[in-house]
């Protein structure tokens, strides 16, 4: 048998793409790590701090009720948009121009720039301009997400399902439409029932790229900072002070370097961790399909 030549080559296209890397994720993570185990009294003068920091952020119940928040957020994220994503899906057109269109509409709000999502839904939500604010007042619903904490709170997930649902059901539609007729074909024949299609032909075959839905949305719902930030700030007190949001005041606002440092490493490795755990699941998933 002829043994296949090995071509290294081709590395010589991605070093480009390395070399970039390296400037704008290595190194500034190395900088990072730097400042995570090391103090300074000013002028530039930094000495050996070791874990210090590290302990310090997991003893501050400041934290871990950002953490507690964050993870509440991305937890009510899923729980909406998922299902409203699939919903979407199933009753999207399949074919024609109507399903074109379809795609346009559903494709627009992802091509919205997160900080201008954020400046639509505060002027949104005003009591005084905002279409939103204004007609739940006028029905006398007490709404006012700058004073009221379950207005801020409905008001940022309310914006995150408008902004991102649209992506779980442009991926569950590619799941359904990568589905043969010919299942369609035989549950017509056992006349089976809407949910039953629904169950054992559809679901299992959206599974995978279902997989991937609830990873994209989980990893961007826990680093999310600009939307809440413009339409909140945090606020009101400390109520939508998401995770992104606490560390960035204290790295700018407080200029604690050493422990935002040690909290962006936490929150790295917490964001890496639940990224394996969801490849390892989707890894799995693929196996048992094969």
């Amino acid at each position: 048998m002829q043994q296949k030549t090995t071509n290294q080559k081709a590395w010589f296209l991605v070093l480009p793409v390395l070399i970039l890397v390296a400037f704008s994720a290595v190194i500034p993570l190395m900088t990072v790590v730097n400042y995570s185990v090391q103090d300074t009294f000013g002028n530039n003068q930094f000495f050996w701090a070791g874990l210090e920091w590290f302990e310090e952020m997991l003893s501050d119940e400041r934290m871990w009720n950002a953490l507690q928040r964050q993870l509440m957020f991305s937890g009510i994220i899923l729980v909406i948009e998922i299902p409203l994503g699939i919903f979407v899906a199933l009753n999207m057109p399949k074919s024609g121009l109507w399903s074109s269109f379809c795609l346009v509409v559903m494709s627009l709000p992802l091509l919205i720039p997160w900080n201008v999502v954020g400046t639509i839904w505060q002027i949104f939500g005003r009591v005084d301009i905002g279409l939103l604010g204004h007609a739940l007042e006028a029905i006398g619903i007490n709404y006012n997400y700058t004073q009221n904490t379950v207005s801020a709170w409905i008001t940022i997930i309310v914006m995150d399902v408008w902004h991102w649902t649209s992506l779980v059901a442009l991926l569950a539609f590619a799941g359904l439409k990568s589905i043969p007729d010919a299942y369609y074909q035989a549950a017509r024949i056992d006349q089976a029932s809407r949910w039953k299609v629904f169950r054992f032909i559809e679901l299992p075959k959206m599974m995978g790229v279902l997989m991937i839905a609830i990873l994209l949305r989980f990893m961007d719902s826990f680093m999310i900072y600009t939307e809440p930030f413009v339409v909140t700030g945090g606020g009101p007190g400390n109520a939508t002070t998401l995770l992104s949001i606490d560390l960035v005041k204290m790295a700018l606002g407080q200029f604690d370097l050493g422990p935002a440092a040690a909290f962006s490493l936490m929150y790295f490795l917490v964001i890496l961790l639940i990224s394996w755990v969801f490849y390892t699941v989707m890894v799995n998933l693929d196996k048992k399909d094969l």
